[in-house]
């Protein structure tokens, strides 16, 4: 058993108010966000009020919060390819609440605005099926109904397929260009040697998730054997080679005693590798596994009493916490850009407006920069005071978001979206910093790492070529 508790390593996360992010230069800033708050007490119900105040600011000449105004203009589609169907579809109808949840609390702040009028967003979900191919037909179908946003984030190989593909038809057809939104591919080369002008990410990419898992096991002398088990594709390969090199830098004394890939979606039972990875010896396990790879892996580990930390990319998603159960407890770790128990009223209340819209357990799955794209979307709408996708992408790179909790910035070098980072340790609900449980479980999660925007910014060799 792993004894020490990561005593001394939670850094704070929060970052002070910066003047710099004023509406002049477009950003959604803390003082936007206030007085949309202040406005919705007076126009909507408490939990409403929350909400609408998270959808904070809206333009860059400072237009304010009109919450019972709705929009009136044609509505602006962002199209969701994802699987929807098949194997991760649950993953999918997660990312779809999300998103759904942005476009709403956009649209209960009037839209966008330009020069025509206010413009609502309305989400069209077309299912992928999980496949490159399959996501590739419904980016054409996109297209042909002039879509000029696409958003999709659950394979870092559909999200190559589709960047390379929404190149080439911006280069072939001018007047009927995309933008292709990502949330959650995390393959570091789509910022980095493949970036594009037409992709903007908004999650951290797997490098940056990978030396903030490190910055916890370069303190947990109780690591002595590392296992890597991970998806056997570009993401999973990512995660493998990073582990290694970040390892070697950070913890040379680390052994690395297994480095395995197992088949994508097609898994049904992980208790052979569970079987491997107890007799390789190994006290930790690193996976960039994700929807019921993840399940089921921990799930395994539970039912066979692996002994194991487990130091993950996901390990706090889709029900995972509930599948490894008591086994779990101070043995999974877990890095993402926000979780519930990060702390403070501002993050607190926007939890509770995510809940509010969706009270199921099973849907208890807020993934913060879903929606806070949404309205980072709409800001560049209403800074470029257009919904034409290149001069969207222009207003985009370098915008900065502050709303009380989450600060970030664009990057424009390379379309990554800087914005801290949270390493934490599963633990029973109710315990010290664990005052929300996922899904119901009973189980959640506790900071024991919290880095700020400025110490998440990585390198990138991206070499740009803008239209």
């Amino acid at each position: 058993m792993h004894s020490n508790e990561f005593a001394g390593l939670l850094i704070p996360s929060g970052t002070p108010y910066d003047p710099r992010f004023d509406e002049s230069s477009g950003a959604i800033t803390m003082a936007k966000w206030q007085r949309a708050a202040a406005a919705a007490v007076v126009a909507l119900a408490a939990i409403s009020m929350a909400a609408a105040a998270h959808a904070a600011g809206d333009t860059a000449s400072g237009a304010a919060s009109k919450s019972v105004n709705q929009p009136t203009g044609t509505p602006i589609q962002l199209a969701l390819i994802e699987g929807m169907s098949g194997p991760f579809a649950n993953a999918g109808a997660a990312v779809e609440r999300n998103l759904r949840f942005g476009v709403e609390q956009v649209n209960a702040e009037g839209g966008v605005k330009l020069a025509d009028g206010a413009h609502p967003l309305e989400l069209v979900v077309l299912d992928s099926k999980g496949s490159a191919e399959e996501a590739l037909v419904q980016l054409r179908a996109a297209a042909d109904r002039h879509i000029g946003y696409i958003m999709q984030g659950n394979s870092s190989a559909v999200a190559a397929a589709l960047i390379g593909a929404i190149d080439k038809q911006n280069s072939r057809e001018p007047g009927n260009r995309e933008l292709f939104l990502n949330y959650s591919a995390d393959d570091p080369t789509l910022t980095n040697a493949n970036c594009s002008f037409w992709h903007f990410r908004f999650d951290a990419h797997a490098g940056m998730r990978m030396d903030a898992l490190a910055d916890v096991i370069q303190r947990d002398k109780a690591v002595k054997k590392v296992y890597l088990l991970n998806q056997d594709y570009s993401f999973g390969h990512d995660v493998s080679s990073l582990a290694r090199s970040t390892l070697a830098a950070k913890r040379p004394d680390i052994a690395v005693v297994g480095d395995e890939f197992h088949p994508i979606g097609r898994v049904k039972d992980f208790a052979p590798y569970i079987a491997k990875i107890r007799a390789s010896g190994a006290d930790a396990v690193i996976t960039g596994n994700w929807g019921n790879d993840l399940t089921l892996l921990v799930k395994a580990a539970r039912e066979q009493g692996l002994d194991t930390r487990f130091y993950t990319f996901y390990g706090n998603s889709l029900g995972a916490p509930a599948a490894l159960g008591d086994a779990g407890v101070k043995h999974v770790i877990a890095v993402a850009d926000w979780h519930p128990n990060a702390g403070g009223a501002a993050s607190d209340a926007w939890y509770a407006a995510f809940r509010a819209r969706f009270p199921a357990a099973q849907d208890d799955y807020p993934v913060l920069r879903m929606p806070l794209m949404i309205e980072t979307l709409a800001a560049a709408m209403n800074r470029a005071g257009s919904a034409d996708p290149t001069a969207v992408a222009r207003a985009l790179e370098g915008i900065k978001f502050d709303n009380g909790f989450h600060a970030s910035w664009m990057r424009a070098d390379d379309h990554q979206l800087i914005q801290p980072l949270y390493v934490m340790q599963m633990d029973k609900a109710g315990t010290p910093g664990v005052k929300f449980d996922n899904e119901g479980s009973g189980y959640g999660f506790r900071t024991v790492l919290a880095l700020p925007s400025e110490r998440t910014v990585p390198t990138t060799v991206c070499k740009m070529k803008r239209p």
